[in-house]
């Protein structure tokens, strides 16, 4: 059992939903994300979604974009990224952390290192936007092979032929994206997304975890009522890029928090 199933696990024996917060290694520097991202549990974040800085982002929308160069301007890699993992894992062994990014970095790592240094520094699960299920003996089966979820997006184009493949080797949770489009491109709407997360969850016992589009405490508890939790990426993001101190940051992540765990 990872460290994100015992989450889970933890959060329906006490009925709660759960929330996830995303945050770009490295931005706008080591020091401070790694300062924000040590705040997250504190201000009642379930799961922590650490974003690998690329040059060629595909979901990501203008604000994380904006947050991957930033990051790779201050010098982040994926070591540093690695390392910030293991700097956060000195004082806390117990939430869960996601990697979500883009397979180039970890293809140019190779795969069978990439796995062994994730696992070491702390890492528990993946998500790996452009690699589809069709590609799964690439990192999907291997990452679980070696204990790591493998977290997969299904999205509102991923029709009843389509999802059974989408869920086919997926482990942790379903990310549902609630929109079509890139991150920070409009608002979820919880009368669309509650149908698609009851027909995602009549399909498998994984918790079903939306985001895209949620930036406000209430839309937070609203898309959290109709899933098992929400995930905000963009709406952190800007705070950060706002240049705003670490602790009104993460007062305004603990707003999110408070939202999702209200449902």
């Amino acid at each position: 059992m990872t460290r994100i199933d015992a989450k889970f696990a933890a959060l329906k024996e006490q009925g709660k939903k759960a929330f996830v917060a995303y945050i770009m290694a490295g931005d706008p520097d080591f020091e401070t994300s790694l300062e924000i991202v040590k705040g997250l549990p504190g201000a009642g974040v379930d799961v922590i979604e650490l974003g690998l800085p690329f040059t060629d982002p595909m979901a990501d929308g203008p604000t994380i974009q904006a947050a991957g160069q930033r990051a790779l301007d201050s010098g982040m890699t994926l070591q540093r990224t690695l390392d910030l993992a293991r700097a956060f894992r000195e004082t806390d062994d117990t939430t869960p952390i996601v990697l979500m990014g883009y397979y180039n970095p970890i293809y140019s790592r190779g795969v069978d290192k990439f796995l062994a240094d994730a696992k070491e520094v702390g890492i528990d699960g993946l998500i790996v936007v452009d690699l589809p299920p069709e590609e799964d003996e690439e990192l999907c089966l291997p990452a679980q092979a070696a204990g790591l979820n493998f977290i997969r997006l299904a999205t509102p184009t991923t029709d009843d032929k389509r999802l059974p493949r989408v869920l086919q080797n997926t482990s942790g949770f379903v990310y549902y994206v609630s929109i079509t489009g890139i991150t920070g491109a409009a608002e979820a709407q919880a009368t669309n997304v509650g149908p698609e997360v009851a027909r995602i969850k009549s399909a498998t016992d994984l918790p079903v975890i939306v985001g895209f589009g949620i930036n406000t405490p209430e839309k937070s508890q609203a898309i959290a009522t109709v899933a098992d939790g929400a995930v905000v990426g963009s709406a952190i993001v800007s705070q950060i890029a706002a240049g705003k101190p670490i602790g009104e940051v993460l007062d305004f992540v603990k707003s999110l928090a408070d939202g999702a765990h209200l449902a």
